[in-house]
């Protein structure tokens, strides 16, 4: 009974820590959403021109990663009042 409590707190604590936001998807400035009828987010480019490139061919948009947070500080220093979607 011991082992089987103590296996599943280590379960867990593993899903635990599986559940945050990983570093790769706060990393980049913007995510392709792709038109497969899943919803599938790709958030692993550095800029617009990548992002669209991924998407030629597949189908979907290009947005500003909501969770990257360098981008509002960025923008307050700027002004950029530019769309944050792309369309393709």
């Amino acid at each position: 009974m011991r082992m089987t409590l103590t296996t599943l707190g280590i379960a867990a604590l593993a899903l635990s820590l599986s559940a945050h936001t990983t570093k790769a998807e706060t990393a980049y400035p913007w995510c392709a959403e792709y038109s497969d009828g899943e919803g599938q987010r790709n958030c692993g480019f550095a800029t617009a021109e990548q992002c669209r490139a991924a998407i030629s061919g597949n189908g979907g948009y290009c947005l500003e990663n909501p969770a990257y947070r360098a981008q509002a500080a960025a923008r307050e220093t700027t002004g950029s009042s530019h769309s944050s979607r792309t369309r393709r």
